[in-house]
C-alpha cells in the first residue's frame, strides 16, 4: 500500500488527465478497462517493453530521464513498422511513493506524449523494486506495417541518425564517480536517458522500405534478427557506419557501434534510392539517413573495413538470457 491516500490517491495525481486527449477514447483512466475505438479503417499495432531498475536503467537515473525512456522504447518499436502512436499504458511497481521522484517521472512521460500525440489510458501501480512496463498501441495503413521480414539481395541497408552514442554514455556516466557530465560526455548520456524515437521516419518509410528494424540491442544483432527473418544475409562497409562528433570525440569504437546497444535508431531496407528520395526521406525523417551495406543472398553478417578485408561479424549485443 502506498501512504497519502493509497494508489487511488497516487494515480489520481500523477498520471489522470496527465496526458493530451485524443479521438478514440471511450473511457480513459478509472475503470477496470480503458475502452477505446479502433481506427474505421487499418490495422493496430500493439508493443510493450519493460524495464528494470540495475538492468535496462542504472539506478541513479534522473526520474524525469526513466519517464522519457519508458515511453520513447516503445514508440521506437511503433516507429519501425511505419506506424502512428495513438495511446499508451503504464505500469509502474515503485519502491516508495516519493511525490518528488514520481513528479518527475510524469513529467517526463508527459512532454514525449504530447509531443506525439500520445494519451495515457490506463494501466497499474504497485509496491516493489522499481521497474516500469509501458504499452503503445498505434495504428496502420490498411495492409499493415514494415516488417522484418521484406529484405531482397541487392537492397540497400540503411540507419537512421548516429551508432553507439548511447552505449558510451552510460560508460562515460559510470565513469564519471559523482561529477556532474558536461560536454561531450554530457551529449552521448543524453542519447542514452532520452532517446528520440524515429516516429517520422518511420511513416516516411512506408512504401520505400522492403524490411525494418528499431537498434535497441546492437546494430550486429538487431540486423541479424532481420537478415535471418527475410531468408537473406548481408555485408556492411564498417568505414560507412555513421559516427557523432561527441563519439569520435571521445574515443567511441567500432565494437560499441556494433554491439552496444540502446541507439533506438531504425534500420531499414530499401531497393535502391536515387540522392534526391534520400533528401526527400531524410527531410520527412528529420534525421539523418546512411547506407551502411547491401543485403545478398549469402546468410550471416559480413563486415568489410576500409583496407577491403571481409570478416564475418559477431551477432551479439545484448540478451537477457544469454549464458
Amino acid at each position: 500500500m502506498f501512504a497519502g491516500g493509497g494508489e487511488a490517491a497516487l494515480i489520481r495525481r500523477y498520471f489522470q488527465g496527465l496526458t493530451s486527449q485524443r479521438e478514440g477514447i471511450v473511457n480513459g483512466i478509472g475503470d477496470d478497462s480503458a475502452v477505446v475505438e479502433p481506427p474505421a479503417e487499418g490495422c493496430l499495432a500493439v508493443c510493450c517493453d519493460t524495464l528494470v531498475e540495475g538492468v535496462h536503467f542504472p539506478a541513479d537515473i534522473p526520474a524525469e530521464a526513466l519517464g522519457h525512456r519508458a515511453l520513447a522504447v516503445n514508440l521506437s518499436d511503433i516507429a519501425a513498422v511505419g506506424g502512428e502512436p495513438l495511446w499508451a499504458v503504464l505500469s509502474l511497481t515503485l519502491p516508495a511513493d516519493d511525490s518528488h521522484w514520481l513528479e518527475g517521472f510524469a513529467d517526463g512521460f508527459k512532454l514525449l506524449a504530447d509531443r506525439y500525440g500520445v494519451a495515457l489510458i490506463g494501466g497499474d501501480t504497485t509496491r516493489g523494486s522499481l521497474a516500469v512496463t509501458v504499452t503503445v498501441i498505434g495504428r496502420l495503413p490498411k495492409g499493415g506495417g514494415i516488417l522484418r521480414s521484406g529484405a531482397q539481395p541487392g537492397d540497400g541497408i540503411w540507419v537512421t541518425g548516429t551508432l553507439g552514442d548511447a552505449a558510451l554514455g552510460l560508460k562515460r556516466w559510470h565513469d564519471r564517480a559523482g561529477v556532474p557530465l558536461s560536454g561531450d560526455p554530457a551529449l552521448l548520456a543524453a542519447q542514452l536517458f532520452r532517446p528520440e524515437p524515429r516516429v517520422a521516419a518511420g511513416r516516411a518509410l512506408r512504401g520505400v522500405a522492403s524490411a525494418a528494424i528499431d537498434i535497441s540491442d546492437g546494430i550486429a544483432v538487431d540486423l541479424s534478427r532481420l537478415l535471418e527473418e527475410s531468408g537473406v544475409g548481408a555485408t556492411l562497409i564498417l568505414d560507412d557506419l555513421p559516427r557523432s562528433e561527441a563519439y569520435i570525440a571521445e574515443g567511441g569504437d567500432l565494437a560499441t557501434m556494433l554491439h552496444g546497444g540502446d541507439d533506438y535508431e531504425l534500420c531499414f531496407c530499401s531497393p535502391p534510392l536515387s540522392a534526391e528520395m534520400v533528401e526527400q526521406l531524410s527531410q520527412q525523417a528529420g534525421t539523418s539517413l546512411t547506407r551502411i551495406g547491401t543485403v545478398d543472398a549469402t546468410p550471416g553478417l559480413r563486415g568489410v573495413d576500409g583496407a577491403g578485408n571481409v570478416c564475418a561479424l559477431q551477432s551479439d549485443g545484448y540478451d537477457h538470457f544469454s549464458s
